[in-house]
Order: structure tokens, then C-alpha cells, then sequence
């Protein structure tokens, strides 16, 4: 990533001098750095208050927030990274969060630390002192830190560092004026050689790092001893940075690291942790004190019975059936839909519009394409308005509520041993728990796993056996009076999610990135972050997805224009009787792709009319579940993967969906169900 950045960007780099003069007239920046699930979130909404941008990272599909604050009166813009562990990165997360840290030149860096388990937490704070980088630790969740018996003596830590140290509960406020203090005060550049590396395992460090500064001289964006770290552990893309910057030294760097390598008898990574690992434990020691250890509360009871599979997988079930079933499917996607789709748009907006349209619009194909059937504003406009958005907006709500009371980090770590198997890790609950929202909205979040090879069969399970809560809510109150149907129904889907998922990992080449998760204390959700979340999704969902929708209208009205739906419904025509169906069904499927709780509709006015028997609408709802997902979410992965990838994905769960629902026809048939 930095590599590429300077490349492309003609990014120039300097030694620290320079670059500090370059910056003064520059605007300042704050760069919040830490693993996840340590309140750099919370932090970054305390120091910036409700104004943030959010964008994608140059060359990426990692997100970066970015705010404007005012520090001892001075401007900062405040850049919250990614989730880290390392300097030398093992995810795309960490690698742009590096990467902002070396090609931003950030006045101040802000390390979030979790107060309660900071030995595991210093191990990032050395590398960024080794770095050079003006560097704040702060010690968040003081408050929980306390309430487990523990006694953190800041001014201890701080002379054992060389760096700011600050004790916090963002949360509600505490230490926040100190902090603001300390970067109006100034913060200064560490010792980068403060900590000493021992000879251990064959590998002199010391000495090394001494050789590789003698021979380089070139100007870089930290010091070269965290640069000499990362050469001996065999980061690729600061060789290249060394190649590039060094062609004529290079050579001999490479040729030193090595032999250095070779002489190692164990991995230079897990030497250098081994060291680190001493020098934090030698500073809990000093700085730490233990009282004596509480009572196990009442949420760390709890937090355990989340996370072990014999209680955790029911409270899974019930969530999911409360939350997402009751509340976001029947509440959402039947209550408030109705009310904003039959009297908001149907009596008041949709009317009125209508008769302005085909005023000042005198050709009926324009009509077409702002106020008809499947209209700019009437299809288009209504379904993104008036029926996916009540529905992802209570989904937001319900997420915001688990993600603060913190039981999605617990989530994660009940499924990762599942979702390995898959080939995902448990980082994949969100955008899966998401695509039972929205799937186009879940696809997005995809971004957010760590490897393309997550990404891609993320987005294939997302794509094929994940069902909107819109789509999902018309099939399981179709069903709900065949008991047996319905079990069906779900145990095909299941069966299908898994199988593909097996195979995927098979398939895929490479392997999954090791899952790392900060496990949080169960809190009382606070109502202004859970409004605040929200709300900034909705607006995600405005500025992201709604376009989408509108880009769907204008492609169905295209469609109809050039007579191109008749033909893929006579297409579709053959797979239909192959499953079954009777040909009118064909036109359900072709609904589906534009909104996929039309297609549910149009089987349950097939079932109506009396055209469907038992063993249909079961084949029927299993294979439009598995059926190509909505054109919104075809975009967004054609936005996500490419056209390539978006495509490849349309094809193969087109081919699945008729063929499970071909052997489940004949299976059902064969067995003897009774229509």
C-alpha cells in the first residue's frame, strides 16, 4: 500500500525536519490509531462533535473517517484509522492504517488502549515510539479498569515510555479536558531508540539495525530503526520503499537482512514480540497495581453464556427472531411500510405527481420513465423511500443497539469457528447479520473483511442464500401455514449457505487471515450513540443506495422500451417447467431481480389464482430465495468486486438456484408429497 501510494501519487518523502517545516503552515492532524473495540470511535466523536466524511482510502475499498476539531484553538483535522494491531500488516485495514500514519505526517498520534488489558495493548505502542511518530497514549475504559481491581499509575507509565500518558472513559467524558490539554501543550517526537533489543535466537537486533542505518541515508517518512524492524521481518512493501528510494544500497540491505533471516532459528516476528512482550510486562509491573479481584459481575456472567455455543446459539435465535423477524420484518416491512408506501406515496405523492408528469410531459415514453409503472419516481424513488428504508432504518436501530451494548464483538467469537470452515472468520457476522436487512447494504460492508478471498465469498453467500428482511418477511408469512414447508424451506437454504460455503473454501485460492477480536464488557446502551449511529447510516444509505434504485428504474424502463423483458421472460420460460413451475412463473423471477419481494408477491398471487400446489410453493420460494439478488445489489457488487466478479456471481447463483430447486422438486415427488 505505501508503496503504491508514493508511486502513483508522487507522494515526496523526508526526514522528520523536513517534513515538520513543511506541515507548519499546513493543517494540522490528529490520527487515532489502536485495535478494535478500544473507543476510538467514541473518542473521535468527542473531538470532532457530528461533523465527519467518510470515504474510501485511496486504491481501496477501506473506509476512513475524517473531522474537523478545535484543540486549544488550534484547527485539527482528525482521521480515525482503521483497527490495528501492528506496523506490519496482516489485513488491508491495518495496511491503511499505516499507510495514514507514514503518508499523512500527522502532528499528533493518538494510540487508543485498552485501560484493562494493557500489557497486550503496549505491544503497538513501542513500534509507533519506534517510529518516531509525536505519539499521546491514551488508557481508555479507565472506569472498567477500576471496577476489576486495577490501579494505573499514568505518571509511572509516562516516565517508563517518554510519551504522553492520559487515563480516559470517553464515554462519559473523563479525561477528555486532560487530553486536549496535552495536544495543545505540544507533543513531541519519542526517543525511537528509548528500548533495547536483546540478542535472542540467534538474531542480534542491535547490531542489525546499527548495520542497515550505516548503509541507508535516504529520506524516509519514520526512522529507519522502524524501518530496519520491518525489513528483518520481511515486510515486501518496505523493500520495495528501500528498492525505490535506494536503488544502489538496496542490494546489500537485502543480502544483510537476509542472512539475518537465515541465522534466526525462529521467526524474526516472534522474536521481536517475545521482546516487546517484556518490556510491557516489565511496565504493568511498574505502573499497574493489582487490588483484589472483584466478584464476577452479573454482564461478565452474561458476556460468558454469549459467547459459549450451548447458550450462546439460542440467545442467537432469539435475538434474531425478536429483533429481526418481529421488530424489522413484521414491525418494519409490514406496519410502517404500509402506512409510507399506501399513504404517503400511493394517496398523496404519487397522484398529484402523475398528472404534473403527463402535463409537462407530453411523450408517454418519457411518462414512462419518471411516473409509470416502474418509474424514476414511482418504482424507483417509492420502493427506496417507502419500503426499504423504513426497513434498513429499524435494521440500523437494532444494530446500533447490539453493536453498543456490546454483543457483536461476541457474536463474531461464536461463529469464527463456523465461519472458518467457510472460509470467512468471524469478522463476516456484520455484513451477513446486515444482508438480513439489505443485502445491497451488507455487500458494501463487505469492505471491511480483511482479505479479497473473504470479500468474494462473502459477497457469493450474500449474493445466493442471505434473504432481505423485505423478501424474507412476503416468503415466511407465505409459508406460515404449512408448518412443514416452511421447515423446508429453511433447511434447503441452510443446507445450501454451508455447502457453497464449504466449497468456496476449497475452491478459492489462498487462505483465511488469522481473527483477532477486543472483547468489550456488556454495557447499558446510550441512547444519543445509538441515534447518532443511526442516523449516520441512514445517511450512508441515502447518499450510497439510493442511487442504485434510481439507476434500476432507468434500466427497467430501457428493458420494456427495447421489448429486452419479453425475451428473457420466454428464456426463463424452459428452467421454470424444469423446476415444476408453470410458465407464468417466469415472469416472478424476472420481478425478483428487481425487487425481490416482488417476486415472493407475485408467487403468493400465482397461489391465489390457484396455479401453484403445496410442493410448487415450496420449489418456488426455495428457488427464488436462491435466485439472482436484486439489481441494486447486482450494482453494488459490480461497485465492490467488479464487472467481472459481479457477473461470474450472477451466473453461478443463477445455476445454483434452479438446480437445487430441480432436485428438491423431484425429491419432494419422488418421495411421495402430497401436493
Amino acid at each position: 500500500m505505501l508503496s503504491k501510494l508514493l508511486s502513483i501519487m508522487g507522494v515526496p518523502v523526508a526526514e522528520h525536519g523536513a517534513r515538520d517545516e513543511e506541515r507548519a503552515s499546513a493543517t494540522a492532524r490528529i490520527a487515532l490509531v489502536g485495535s478494535p473495540n478500544v473507543g476510538k470511535s467514541v473518542l473521535f466523536g468527542n473531538l470532532t462533535g457530528i461533523y465527519v466524511t467518510v470515504s474510501n482510502y485511496p486504491g481501496t475499498t477501506v473506509e476512513v473517517s475524517r473531522g474537523a476539531g478545535r484543540v486549544g484553538g488550534r484547527q485539527y483535522e482528525v482521521v480515525d484509522t482503521p483497527g490495528m494491531y501492528s506496523l506490519l500488516p496482516l489485513s488491508e485495514e491495518e495496511g491503511v492504517a499505516r499507510s495514514i500514519l507514514m503518508e499523512a505526517a500527522p502532528d499528533v498520534v493518538i494510540h487508543v488502549a485498552d485501560a484493562k488489558n494493557l500489557r497486550r495493548m503496549l505491544l503497538l505502542t513501542y513500534q509507533l515510539i519506534e517510529a518516531g511518530l509525536p505519539l499521546v497514549l491514551v488508557l481508555n475504559m479507565l472506569d472498567e479498569a477500576e471496577a476489576r481491581g486495577l490501579s494505573i499509575d499514568a505518571r509511572a507509565l509516562e516516565d517508563e515510555l517518554g510519551v504522553p500518558v492520559v487515563g480516559t472513559v470517553c464515554t462519559t467524558g473523563r479525561g477528555m479536558d486532560e487530553l486536549r490539554r496535552r495536544i495543545a501543550a505540544g507533543v513531541g517526537r519519542p526517543d525511537a531508540d528509548r528500548f533495547r533489543y536483546r540478542a535472542r535466537g540467534g538474531l542480534r537486533v542491535e547490531e542489525l539495525l546499527c548495520e542497515l542505518d550505516a548503509l541507508m541515508s535516504g529520506q524516509y517518512p519514520v526512522r529507519r530503526r522502524c524501518l530496519g524492524l520491518l525489513l528483518l521481518q520481511g515486510d515486501e512493501e518496505v523493500h520495495r520503499l528501500v528498492e525505490r528510494t535506494e536503488p544502489d544500497v538496496y542490494p546489500r540491505v537485502r543480502a544483510l537482512v537476509e542472512r539475518a533471516r537465515r541465522a534466526a532459528t525462529q521467526p524474526v516476528d516472534h522474536l521481536l514480540a517475545l521482546e516487546r512482550h517484556r518490556w510491557a510486562t516489565a511496565a504493568v509491573d511498574r505502573a499497574v497495581t493489582q487490588g483484589q479481584a472483584p466478584v464476577p459481575s452479573l454482564s461478565d456472567r452474561l458476556g460468558w453464556l454469549l459467547v459459549n455455543p450451548l447458550t450462546g446459539i439460542p440467545v442467537l435465535i432469539l435475538v434474531l427472531y425478536l429483533a429481526l423477524y418481529k421488530f424489522v420484518g413484521q414491525f418494519g416491512a409490514g406496519t410502517i411500510v404500509n402506512l409510507l408506501e399506501a399513504r404517503l406515496f400511493e394517496s398523496w405523492i404519487n397522484p398529484p405527481l402523475t398528472r404534473l408528469v403527463e402535463h409537462v410531459l407530453p411523450w408517454p415514453v418519457m411518462q414512462e420513465l419518471v411516473v409509470g409503472e416502474y418509474g424514476i419516481v414511482t418504482l424507483g424513488l417509492r420502493y427506496a423511500v417507502a419500503i426499504i428504508l423504513p426497513i434498513v432504518a429499524l435494521f440500523f436501530l437494532v444494530f446500533s443497539f447490539i453493536e453498543d451494548v456490546g454483543y457483536l464483538p461476541r457474536l463474531a467469537l461464536l461463529l469464527d469457528r463456523v465461519f472458518k470452515k467457510l472460509g470467512l472468520s468471524g469478522r463476516a457476522v456484520i455484513p451477513m447479520v446486515l444482508g438480513f436487512g439489505c443485502v445491497t447494504m451488507a455487500t458494501m460492508v463487505t469492505r471491511t473483511l480483511s482479505s479479497k478471498r473473504e470479500r468474494m465469498i462473502a459477497t457469493l453467500l450474500l449474493s445466493l442464500a442471505v434473504p432481505c428482511s423485505a423478501q424474507l418477511g412476503v416468503i415466511v408469512g407465505l409459508l406460515s401455514g404449512r408448518p412443514a414447508a416452511l421447515l423446508t424451506w429453511g433447511l434447503v437454504i441452510l443446507g445450501v449457505y454451508l455447502t457453497i460455503g464449504l466449497l468456496a473454501d476449497r475452491l478459492f485460492p489462498g487462505r483465511s487471515d488469522p481473527f483477532y477480536v477486543e472483547i468489550p464488557p456488556l454495557r447499558w446502551p446510550r441512547l444519543g450513540n445509538i441515534v447518532t449511529k443511526t442516523l449516520a447510516r441512514v445517511k450512508w444509505y441515502f447518499m450510497e443506495v439510493l442511487p442504485l434504485f434510481l439507476i434500476a428504474s432507468v434500466l427497467i424502463w430501457l428493458g420494456r422500451l427495447t421489448r429486452l423483458f419479453d425475451l428473457i421472460i420466454g428464456i426463463l420460460e424452459y428452467p421454470v417447467r424444469w423446476i415444476g413451475m408453470p410458465p407464468e412463473a417466469a415472469k416472478i423471477f424476472v420481478l425478483g431481480f428487481f425487487r425481490r419481494d416482488y417476486g415472493a408477491a407475485g408467487l403468493y398471487d400465482l397461489r391465489k389464482a390457484g396455479m401453484l400446489n403445496g410442493v410448487q410453493l415450496v420449489v418456488g420460494a426455495i428457488a427464488l430465495t436462491l435466485f439472482l439478488p436484486c439489481i441494486a445489489q447486482f450494482l453494488m457488487t459490480a461497485k465492490e468486486r467488479g464487472w467481472a466478479a459481479s457477473v461470474a456471481i450472477a451466473g453461478a447463483v443463477f445455476t445454483i438456484a434452479f438446480g437445487v430447486a430441480f432436485v428438491v422438486f423431484h425429491a419432494l415427488v419422488a418421495a411421495g408429497v402430497t401436493p
